[in-house]
């Protein structure tokens, strides 16, 4: 199985040769293709081949473009995620409104359980306590929006009760960053299991492309938070930038299993999408940890 995040971070040529990803640089470098998981290419002034482009494709390796601040502006998708992708579209299209309202509220219950887990750990025990209460409120759909309530709680405990999310501060710029590259992960998944991202089952923005990745990451975006805590970071750049990579190298407990962040990724985007299409939740594999 695929693990690698290979960052291209200097002016090089990437070609393909006998099943590896070659990088000419000031040094030449291999790199097997088999390995890569996402690789992620910095520098704008990079040339690539089309035949290494076919062979990325491929193997459903997620590349991520940056523009010339290193932040990810833009990543392939394949045409074609997986041999029945036709047929898994149209079940897409006719999931049941019943089931996607349960499967949001058992991820937005996940998701603030993860918050409430984190707040224990840093000794946050009245804010944790209240997101106790928040989880047995969730209704289908999360009609009384109690992830939104959970978020303010959450993110006061953590940076202070001045902190919001739309201030433009080191803090705010890492959690977007780190966020971003989840929701790379999600979108590398469900495509490869055949499925449009721009269909969501609760996110519906009309300009978002990633409705369902949007769904789908909620309960991970905490090991983005987690990392982003411990940097404590006063500025945002490359060295920032590299470290918030840290986050698709943690690991989690799926289904029993210590997994990368990646892995946990990709066995958990199959579970919801199998749950919806069987119209059972209760086997959905969220991830946990020691």
């Amino acid at each position: 199985m695929s693990w690698r995040v290979v960052i291209i971070e200097n002016q090089a040529k990437l070609d393909y040769k006998m099943g590896y990803l070659v990088i000419r640089g000031l040094e030449t470098k291999r790199v097997l293709l088999d390995e890569i998981a996402v690789l992620l290419i910095e520098n704008p002034a990079i040339s690539i081949t089309g035949i290494c482009i076919e062979a990325m494709i491929g193997k459903k390796i997620k590349v991520i473009f940056c523009d010339s601040k290193r932040n990810p502006i833009a990543e392939i998708f394949p045409h074609h995620g997986c041999h029945d992708n036709p047929a898994k579209l149209r079940m897409q299209i006719a999931w049941e409104q019943s089931i996607k309202d349960i499967v949001w509220r058992d991820i937005v219950s996940e998701k603030i359980r993860n918050q409430a887990e984190f707040l224990y750990e840093i000794e946050c025990f009245n804010q944790a306590n209240l997101l106790n209460e928040y989880i047995g409120q969730v209704e289908l759909a999360d009609a009384s929006n109690r992830e939104g309530h959970a978020a303010k709680v959450y993110f006061n405990a953590l940076f202070g009760m001045d902190f919001t999310r739309s201030t433009d501060i080191p803090v705010n710029a890492a959690l977007n960053y780190g966020y971003s590259l989840i929701l790379s992960a999600f979108n590398r998944e469900i495509t490869a299991n055949g499925y449009l991202t721009q269909l969501g089952i609760f996110h519906d923005n009309m300009f978002n492309f990633y409705n369902l990745s949007c769904d789908l990451m909620e309960p991970f975006r905490v090991i983005v938070d987690r990392v982003v805590y411990d940097m404590s970071p006063t500025k945002f750049d490359k060295d920032e930038k590299h470290r918030m990579w840290e986050v698709l190298d943690k690991k989690v407990i799926v289904d029993g299993q210590l997994q990368f962040t990646l892995a946990a990724i990709k066995q958990y985007t199959k579970s919801v999408l199998d749950a919806i299409n069987n119209k059972d939740s209760s086997n959905i594999k969220f991830y946990c940890y020691e």
